[in-house]
């Protein structure tokens, strides 16, 4: 298999960058984490596989991520690596746009598998049609950059023996900046759905927030994460963004999928994709979903899934 000889990473979160740091070791030789954060999330970005830590400090109260495209930018260009793999989220497309225009180039977005094709240079495949498709990209710049979606790459264990090496980097003061007036905590979630094994998801078919409930407690039962189709997230709002499932969601990889009042419409099916066994319930037999289902329970939900919480109760007992 060819490699490169130098990947670099760069995640917000500690979760992600754990992710990136296994893809990186993946497909090259040394990898090389960007972290802004703690001292401490420096020291750990090694434990979870990066042979090099780029540290540029704690993010102070006044800044935002991308001020620091100058200083990243600059690290690029003196020390050229092959790829530079990106956690998706919000700020961080951003600062990959920025960077990428620093050098010249383009991102590939949100790829779904990377390979290093025989010339050496980074080919990705993602999405495209609303998941109907895929579509593979070969970058032609000497440093690839590409964002890529939780759950592609499997997160290494972390080894506190590991040895590597903690560069601090100096900040380079933008030219221009946006000033942070204010910060507000956003209610959300922890949950990690690209790393369950069982997932229950629940759609339109649940006529009221309050039957959640239900879900919820089978959820419990089963030791199963929970979470949704769009509508339930951006719609209604019942269900934090996090748990939304789907092409622009979160995209599976767990053992078990249950779909409960879920039509099965492509861009859900395309986050679902990958599960090992689908199970669907849906009182309409010709519902899409069952479709893509290796088993399938025709029957109103409202019946069915109070009488698989009885069952299981009772099996438990």
């Amino acid at each position: 298999m060819t490699t490169l000889n130098k990947i670099w990473v760069l995640a917000e979160k500690q979760g992600a960058l754990a992710e990136l740091c296994a893809g990186g070791r993946e497909l090259g030789q040394e990898v090389s984490a960007v972290v802004i954060g703690s001292k401490v999330e420096a020291d750990k970005a090694i434990a979870m596989g990066a042979d090099k830590v780029y540290w540029l400090g704690a993010l102070k109260a006044d800044q935002m991520l991308e001020d620091y495209t100058k200083t990243i930018l600059a690290l690029l260009k003196q020390e050229e690596p092959n790829l530079l793999l990106v956690q998706p989220s919000r700020r961080g497309k951003l600062l990959a746009g920025r960077l990428a225009a620093g050098l010249g180039t383009s991102v590939i977005v949100d790829a779904a598998g990377i390979e290093i094709a025989d010339d050496g240079k980074v080919q990705a495949a993602h999405m495209v049609y609303g998941g109907a498709a895929f579509r593979t990209e070969k970058a032609l710049s000497e440093t690839a950059i590409v964002t890529v979606g939780s759950g592609t790459f499997t997160a290494l264990a972390e080894d506190g023996s590991r040895q590597g090496v903690v560069i601090e980097a100096d900040f380079v003061e933008p030219a221009t900046k946006v000033k942070v007036l204010e910060k507000k905590i956003k209610a959300g979630t922890s949950v990690n759905l690209a790393a369950a094994k069982k997932v229950i998801g629940i759609g339109r078919g649940f006529s009221n927030k309050e039957d959640i409930k239900m879900a919820e407690e089978l959820a419990c039962l089963l030791d199963a994460e929970l979470g949704c189709s769009r509508p339930l997230a951006e719609g209604v709002d019942w269900l934090p963004r996090e748990r939304y499932i789907g092409v622009s969601g979160v995209v599976l990889k767990s053992d078990v999928y249950l779909a409960i009042g879920i039509s099965g419409q492509v861009q859900h099916m395309v986050g679902v994709n990958q599960a090992r066994v689908v199970i669907s319930i849906n009182k309409d037999k010709t519902a899409p979903i069952f479709q893509q289902s290796d088993y399938g329970v025709v029957g109103d939900l409202y019946k069915v899934v109070p009488a698989l919480i009885e069952k299981i109760k009772a099996v438990k007992q």
